[in-house]
């Protein structure tokens, strides 16, 4: 009875903490294309049940970690706040009406996949959720859990690598926006599904090279830099694109741009601006944050030189 009940909850943990690494982007868009007036009902219920499982459970980690190594030890409490913010992001992308618009208007569109790869994946990630929801296991659990991870550590080690994090991040971006399968993923929920979980994904990868516990033994602060900004480079050449070009690219937007006001051209513009600004942006900023970060630690053994010789 006992064993039958611990199988029972870990599937149920393990099922959420699934959802924490994609929380949500199993959904996708089902139905005809909404207008303005069907927003104030487009909210989705079933993404946000499932963010509010992986809070619950990053929560119950937390306490967990802190009961056993003191408060704030372990997880930082700025990285809880992160994490709880990158939830937040992914419940705007993913359960708010944002995700309806998304299926008549290619900005929204655009607007839900940055929301994802820009602002909830770097926040997850800080976050350290792995670490603080393996917490939320019981024990037996934890120590199978990490039995099992040292057969994964080779493949971890090499997904770890920038080059490659980096090359799975904008192979990714490219091909989405290819018109064969953004058109797809938009027809098809079950397409939708993977492109979702693919865009997100690769963005953990991405970030966790650069902000993960280790990062700083994978990038020095000027492979951070170049890093960060091949990939910001990707991201405005896509959006340039998008913006300049003189005819839409994706024919499945033609017939539902009308009612919001906008002519598919006029939606697919205002998209390739959004992917070239507030995204070259966000780039930007993780770039000032990376160097400042590595301007402190090479300044605090020269401090602490300096105070033993005075």
């Amino acid at each position: 009875m006992r064993h039958t009940m611990r199988r029972t909850t870990l599937v149920a943990i393990l099922a959420g903490a699934a959802a924490m690494g994609a929380p949500a982007a199993a959904y996708a868009h089902v139905g005809a294309a909404p207008q303005p007036h069907d927003l104030w009902r487009a909210w989705s219920w079933t993404p946000a049940l499932l963010v509010a499982l992986a809070a619950w459970l990053y929560a119950r980690g937390a306490r967990a970690l802190w009961a056993r190594a003191g408060h704030g030890r372990g997880v930082a409490p700025w990285r809880t706040r992160c994490y709880a913010a990158g939830l937040v992001a992914i419940a705007l992308a993913l359960a708010s009406p944002i995700d309806a618009a998304a299926e008549s208007l290619f900005a929204v569109h655009m607007v839900q996949h940055l929301l994802l790869v820009v602002v909830a994946a770097p926040l997850v990630v800080l976050g350290e959720p792995a670490l603080v929801t393996l917490w939320a296991l019981p024990r037996d659990a934890r120590i199978v859990l990490a039995r099992r991870w040292r057969g994964l550590r080779a493949l971890a080690h090499v997904a770890r690598q920038p080059l490659v994090a980096w090359t799975l991040h904008v192979a990714t971006l490219w091909a989405w926006h290819a018109r064969g399968p953004y058109e797809t993923a938009v027809r098809h929920p079950l397409v939708h599904v993977v492109e979702h979980a693919s865009f997100f994904a690769t963005a953990l990868l991405f970030w966790h090279v650069l902000a993960g516990r280790r990062a700083r033994r994978h990038l020095g602060p000027g492979i951070a830099a170049l890093y960060l900004f091949a990939a910001a480079l990707q991201s405005t050449a896509l959006g340039a694109l998008l913006t300049v070009a003189t005819r839409p690219w994706y024919g499945v937007h033609l017939a539902t741009t009308g009612p919001w006001g906008l002519t598919p051209l006029e939606d697919q513009q205002l998209a390739g601006l959004i992917m070239w600004i507030p995204a070259g942006l966000a780039y930007t900023v993780a770039f000032l944050a990376s160097l400042a970060t590595a301007l402190r630690a090479d300044a605090a053994p020269r401090l602490q030189t300096k105070l033993r010789i005075s």
